[in-house]
């Protein structure tokens, strides 16, 4: 069993919403553990209702209503760009080791296949591949940080 192969079995089981498999063979044997789908869902729930609240706070604040507009310029600026999202659960690094430099930061040329960061999920790290040329122009996870499947990890301008 290939890397692709683990990815592909840990997004089915984070699609299929089961807590436990086991997948065993001759040579090989794997376990993939995930939160039950209920406290799943509670964990995505929590940072839409972190992100919701400080927005609306800088909106009630006399000083703070001009910077809605431009909150709103910046979103649709960002329909331009294209987002580089994580192909599995686990937890993001910007960096290959602690002691190396940054995969990418913001403003970086990417070409496709740049490794632009690490996941690591059941003790694998996984090497993520721009799938995309462009510039990075916003990084959206902080480091060591965990990720679900599908979330957006980078912008990139692909001009």
């Amino acid at each position: 069993m290939d890397i692709k192969d683990i990815q592909n079995l840990i997004k089915f089981v984070s699609k299929a919403e089961v807590s436990e498999v086991k997948y065993k063979t001759k040579d090989f044997e794997i376990t993939i553990k995930t939160p039950l789908a209920g406290s799943e869902t509670n964990y995505m729930t929590s940072p839409a209702v972190y992100h919701t609240a400080p927005q609306q706070a800088p909106a009630a604040a006399p000083v703070a209503t001009p910077s809605a507009p431009s909150t709103e310029v910046a979103a649709e600026d960002d329909s331009k760009f294209i987002t580089i999202k994580s192909p599995m659960i686990g937890t993001f690094y910007r960096k290959p080791s602690p002691d190396k430099d940054l995969f990418v930061n913001v403003g970086d040329e990417v070409k496709e296949g740049k490794v632009v960061c690490v996941i690591e999920a059941m003790k694998l790290f996984n090497q993520i591949e721009s799938e995309v040329s462009g510039k990075i122009v916003k990084v959206l996870v902080d480091d060591a940080t965990p990720v679900e499947y599908d979330q957006p990890l980078f912008l990139v301008d692909p001009s």
